[in-house]
């Protein structure tokens, strides 16, 4: 009998893997853009405008420094989210579900962080908005964030 090799549950913090979130943040980050300030205006009549949560939810009265921190948030923090929460918590409780189901499964959980505890709980506006369209963009680009993040990690050999 040949023995398989199974992943730890708990991936090791090295730099491949750091340069495997960036790479990954910076391919969904250019989705989500291309989605919430090209398709998205199509679709529901305006732009998606995280920098304007991100100003709700911190206070801040500086537009640029909002659109910096989505940009890092982005580009490094949720693709590490992924990388050492969504996947090792796949594999722990549902070891064979496909990479492109965790990763969409991950785009959901982004969106509710976005506009159920940052919106609503934080910035004190309607839970996901009311599901008015914006919202229903939002998940579409979130999703979106999340399987590209997904795609990128599998294609490392993460």
């Amino acid at each position: 009998m040949t023995a398989i090799a199974a992943r730890p549950v708990l991936p090791t913090i090295t730099s491949a893997l750091v340069v495997t979130a960036v790479i990954a943040g910076v391919a969904a980050d250019v989705t989500w853009e291309v989605w919430a300030r090209a398709i998205t205006p199509l679709w529901i009549g305006g732009p998606l405008e995280p920098a304007a949560l991100v100003q709700s939810v911190f206070g801040l009265q500086s537009r640029f420094l909002a659109e910096i921190i989505h940009l890092v948030v982005g580009v490094l923090f949720y693709p590490l989210g992924y990388l050492l929460v969504a996947q090792p918590i796949a594999r722990a409780i549902l070891p064979g579900l496909p990479w492109y189901l965790v990763a969409l499964g991950y785009g959901v959980g982004l969106w509710v962080f976005a506009l159920y505890v940052m919106a609503h709980l934080i910035a004190g506006l309607p839970a996901f908005l009311g599901f008015i369209p914006l919202a229903w963009a939002s998940l579409v680009g979130h999703l979106l964030f999340g399987l590209v993040v997904g795609a990128v990690v599998r294609w490392r050999g993460q």
